[in-house]
Parts: structure tokens; C-alpha cells; sequence
């Protein structure tokens, strides 16, 4: 998933316009090509927003097929990859409604640290580790999915309103609150 088909260089974004327009007409390539330039971003959402593995894969999968599916209806107002990401948001939100709770979410980090940006292993007491993981576990969907969206995926307040169709303001609360909530559940690790 994250090499380009053989052959077919990274879309560039001054580019992305054309294969779009590709795309639409059923240029196999330029959609594999937008499919490569987009899905590791997309899978590193989807992890993060449902915190299984083996779930996510399926929601890029669904994603995509949504992407193309709806692939004519992509205006330009925004980027491609923007437009990519609402619709990945979409597609999880979904999918958490229909799987809320019939599967435990529960991924070690260890395990999921090539999911991270930067490969550097993050040195952490283990117990503030796993204490961590069960509190943003227990956070509300829609103040999770704010945090993760905001602290880890760089979104700005305005592009997680437009993804979730909320407010901006309606986001900056809710991020405020998923660390407000992490600050009383971890307050035992805070230095006196």
C-alpha cells in the first residue's frame, strides 16, 4: 500500500487535478496512482480513529471504494486529499456505529508504532503507556476522534468541522475536552 504501482510516479499536487480527471473516466492508472499517493494517510486515520489494525485495512478498502464510486462528484472546491480524508471520516464514523462495542479495541502500542510518523521509539513507562491507551479508549467517539484527528493527524479546527460537519468552535471544545479528560485520568503520572 505504500509504493506506487510500478511504473506510475507519486501524484504530485499540481498534477492531482489531471488525475482526477483521469480517474473519472476510468483511467485504471491515475486512480491507482491517487490510491497510492492518498491510502497511507488514510489507513493511519482509520487506525487511529478505531484502534484496530485489521478493521482499518477493511475502512481504507471502503473508503476508496466510496472515493471512486463518488469519484464524479468531487467538485475542487477543497484538495483531493481532503475531500479523501471526509470521506474516510465518514466511512468510520459509520463503520463504529454498526461495531461499537462487538469487538474490544484494544491494541497494544508497541505493536502499532510503525504506524507513527517517525520511526524513533518513543521511550515511556509502560504504565503510563497502557493507562493512556485505556483513557483515550474510554473517551467519547466524538471527542476521540477530535483529538485524534487534531493532536496526531496535524488537522486544523476548521478541516475537522468540515470532516465531522460541525462547527470549528463545536471542535476546539471538544479537543479541550478529550485533554481535559486524559489530565484527570493520567493526573497520578503528573510531576508534583
Amino acid at each position: 500500500m505504500d509504493s506506487p504501482a510500478p511504473g506510475i510516479p507519486p501524484a504530485q499536487p499540481g498534477d492531482e487535478r489531471s488525475l482526477v480527471a483521469l480517474a473519472v473516466t476510468g483511467d485504471r492508472g491515475a486512480a491507482r496512482a491517487l490510491y497510492d499517493a492518498h491510502a497511507p494517510r488514510v489507513h493511519r486515520l482509520c487506525f487511529r480513529m478505531c484502534g484496530d489494525a485489521e478493521l482499518a485495512n477493511d475502512l481504507v478498502q471502503d473508503t476508496f471504494v466510496r472515493v471512486f464510486r463518488q469519484l464524479g462528484q468531487f467538485r475542487g472546491e477543497s484538495a483531493f486529499g481532503t475531500w479523501v480524508h471526509r470521506v474516510a471520516v465518514s466511512v468510520v464514523l459509520n463503520a463504529m456505529g454498526k461495531v461499537k462495542r462487538l469487538r474490544a479495541r484494544e491494541t497494544d502500542l508497541d505493536d502499532a508504532s510503525h504506524h507513527a510518523a517517525d520511526d524513533t521509539p518513543l521511550r515511556v513507562d509502560p504504565d503510563l503507556r497502557d493507562r493512556l491507551h485505556a483513557a483515550i479508549e474510554a473517551l467519547p467517539d466524538s471527542l476521540r476522534i477530535a483529538l485524534v484527528m487534531h493532536a496526531i493527524e496535524g488537522y486544523t479546527h476548521a478541516e475537522i468541522g468540515a470532516a465531522l460537519g460541525i462547527a470549528e468552535g463545536t471542535s476546539k471544545t471538544r479537543v479541550f475536552d478529550a485533554r481535559a479528560r486524559l489530565r484527570v485520568a493520567l493526573a497520578d503520572f503528573a510531576p508534583n
